[in-house]
């Protein structure tokens, strides 16, 4: 006969809650990511739109909660709400992770850094306003805010990991995925650098600059930007190109490497028209956002690199694994 509070199939409640509660975590994790990258080019339309200060005030703008008919202050309150959302997602998500305990093991650690990043993030943002939009506080805010999506990213992927399975981050990627990430990262933040010091304009031509009359200055932050670009993009290809390669990789992987290359070329294709057409705002805009899931799609698939063994006989790259992985993610989500 099963005890008390046990189903025919042996499971306890206190089982059946914590695999509802690692349900809810991969809902809230996906959910956070979405609105990170949201937030991330929200705060680029904030720039290049140049509404950075259309709320001088901060938390509130000009003393009001409600909505302002007014387009700069609306956009700058719009990027506060979301960043708010953002916030209480991600609380949500470290507290549910810590309640639910060993099933959430691989989810603990990156949620609680997240939860570090964005109080840093909320404080950078308050002190960017304060100090009216210092381009060394907006950088700043820019590359938190990346590595926020980073890490959230990496949260989501651990919430499809099972508790049984080894994940040692910090050897298992490999060099190549490391220098790739640290790579697109300065590319990342080179492109803000030449946003917030004005040097979008700076090259009419490219891939060179040629004819150019903006300062000299303004034009090495342009070539400086593109050499990062060069060097960022190529290490990218050569990376998921040899994960591609790879037998071992997870077809998970694989439909993101493919996802990444595609995102680059795009990223690639949109900046020579940035740069050709004199930086309209909208074309920067999704300059940025193209950029932002380039980042979110490369750090998914260095983390998911870093896969260890379930035992010592079953190696966590197994189809059944794989297919396990997989169908978790196509149920839940979409």
């Amino acid at each position: 006969m099963n005890g008390p509070g046990t189903r025919r199939d042996g499971r306890s409640r206190g089982s059946r809650r914590q695999d509802a509660s690692v349900h809810w975590i991969r809902v809230l994790s996906l959910a956070t990511v979405v609105a990170a990258y949201g937030l991330v080019v929200l705060g680029s339309t904030v720039r290049v739109t140049n509404s950075g200060m259309g709320c001088p005030g901060w938390p509130l703008c000009a003393g009001q909660v409600g909505p302002i008919a007014q387009l700069h202050p609306l956009i700058e309150q719009s990027h506060r709400y979301l960043a708010s959302l953002v916030t209480i997602l991600i609380l949500a998500l470290a507290a549910l992770a810590w309640r639910t305990g060993p099933k959430a093991r691989h989810v603990r650690g990156p949620a609680l850094v997240s939860v570090g990043a964005i109080a840093v993030q909320i404080v950078l943002g308050a002190i960017t306003v304060l100090t009216d939009n210092a381009p060394v506080t907006v950088a700043l805010h820019l590359a938190v805010g990346l590595l926020f999506l980073g890490i959230v990213t990496m949260t989501a992927v651990a919430s499809f990991i099972g508790p049984e399975q080894s994940w040692p981050l910090p050897h298992q990627p490999g060099r190549l995925a490391w220098v790739t990430v640290a790579g697109l990262f300065f590319v990342l933040i080179s492109g803000s650098l030449v946003v917030d010091g004005g040097a979008q304009s700076a090259c009419g031509s490219w891939p060179a600059c040629f004819g150019s009359r903006a300062s000299g200055g303004l034009v090495a932050l342009q070539l400086v930007h593109r050499s990062m670009v060069l060097i960022g993009g190529t290490l990218v290809v050569v990376y998921l190109i040899t994960l591609l390669r790879k037998g071992s990789a997870l077809h998970a992987q694989r439909l993101l490497a493919l996802s990444g290359l595609a995102l680059l070329a795009a990223q690639v294709t949109v900046g020579a028209f940035d740069a050709l057409l004199g930086a309209p705002a909208a074309l920067a805009d999704v300059h940025l956002a193209l950029a932002s899931a380039l980042w979110a799609v490369v750090v998914a698939v260095a983390y998911l690199s870093a896969r260890g063994t379930r035992d010592r006989t079953a190696p966590v790259g197994s189809r059944d694994v794989e297919r396990t992985v997989l169908s978790t993610a196509g149920r839940e989500g979409c």
